[in-house]
């Protein structure tokens, strides 16, 4: 199992200078709104992608006063140690490094650390645009299928070739064939990819679905792969070539693909409660885990924030024991401790931090708090 055992935070929105300490599998941050609860979690998040889970600028992101943040930790994969550490300015530079040593590439730190956010952006998965459940889709594919990534690049390039072309105008048939080819054959080896993903993941889905909300057993999954499924990529884009060079961008393929979400028939975005969409949701969210966990061996890292909102406590608690079930490592934050604690499974694996005013208190199960750290 991975997890991190250790984590220093400096000059991240209010969180001046803290460290944690002796992470355990299971970590409880509570405290008022504002005290920086989410704030813990965005570093996390960071440390697997360079990036923050929220929408928001490098500028926004670093303590006032400062010109950049640092996120490190120690992580523990079986008996080995290693480290990790990201530093972004308030220009948007940034610095990776694995183990001391420097990377150029995102993606190995992607894979290094897999990271699952459970948040109130969540629910774009099923009101959000084609791009968030794409993106959902190859977060699973790039962390199963090591070769997704070096093709997902090579499409990228070819379609931005391509594009180029379209928009040039007065292109020959040849010039527009070569990246045709190019395009269409990144573009198949994509979509069996996703395909082969999508089809280990929905029955898993809908086994986590079937034990979080039993009711909702007419919920369907499909796969829509970006092009008419009848033909190859190749002719498809033959097909719309003349179009293309109207409109001046390329209109088919897994650029366009989707996850079509149902329940008989209808959006569940329209047809579920705002409470089913999140069991919904989540449901996806521990099902990647369990299939990264399959496929793999490998665990990913969840940060869940403000779970209990919009959850009775009957659904909180299967919620907290799908997730425990994982044996994932897990950051949840809540404003009142009690709120998780007394629905979570084993209680006394619980790790339990107090927040206030940027400033981290470890804290005893039985409520007798520790110095600030």
């Amino acid at each position: 199992m991975s997890r991190l055992s250790r984590l220093d935070i400096h000059q991240l929105r209010n969180l001046q200078s803290v460290r944690l300490e002796d992470l355990g599998r299971v970590n409880l941050i509570y405290g008022p709104n504002g005290s920086g609860k989410t704030s813990l979690l965005e570093a996390i998040h960071i440390l697997g992608s360079g990036r923050s889970f929220r929408n928001t600028s490098p500028r926004s992101l670093v303590r006032h006063g400062s010109d950049q943040l640092t996120v490190f930790a120690l992580q523990q994969v079986g008996d080995r140690h290693s480290s990790l550490g990201v530093q972004r300015t308030v220009s948007g530079d940034l610095q990776v490094k694995l183990a001391g040593v420097a990377q150029r590439n995102l993606s190995q730190l992607a894979f290094a650390l897999p990271v699952q956010v459970i948040d109130a952006s969540t629910f774009d998965l099923l009101v959000g645009s084609p791009a968030v459940r794409r993106q959902f889709l190859n977060w699973g594919v790039f962390h199963v299928e090591h070769g997704f990534h070096e093709h997902w690049m090579g499409f990228q390039r070819a379609l931005k070739q391509r594009n180029t072309l379209l928009r040039r105008g007065n292109i020959s048939g040849y010039e527009l064939a070569v990246w045709d080819r190019k395009v269409a054959e990144a573009g198949e080896a994509i979509h069996a990819f996703r395909l082969a993903y999508f089809e280990a993941l929905a029955p898993r889905f809908r086994q986590v679905l079937n034990r979080l909300v039993p009711e909702l057993d007419q919920v369907e999954v499909r796969y829509r792969r970006g092009w008419d499924r009848k033909v190859p990529y190749a002719e498809a884009l033959a097909v719309a070539g003349e179009s293309d060079r109207e409109r001046g961008f390329t209109q088919t393929g897994p650029h366009r693909a989707d996850v079509r979400i149902t329940v008989q028939g209808r959006s569940a975005a329209e047809t579920l409660s705002r409470g089913q969409q999140k069991l919904l949701v989540i449901a996806l969210k521990l099902a990647q885990g369990g299939l990264l966990r399959e496929a793999t061996g490998r665990q990913c890292l969840y940060l869940v924030d403000d779970l209990p909102a919009e959850l009775d406590r009957g659904h909180l608690g299967r919620v907290c024991e799908e997730l425990d079930a994982l044996e994932a490592q897990v950051f949840l934050t809540s404003v009142d401790r009690d709120d998780l604690q007394v629905v979570w499974p084993t209680p006394e694996a619980l790790k339990l931090f107090h927040v206030e005013h940027g400033q981290v208190r470890a804290s005893a199960p039985d409520g007798l708090r520790q110095p600030m750290l």
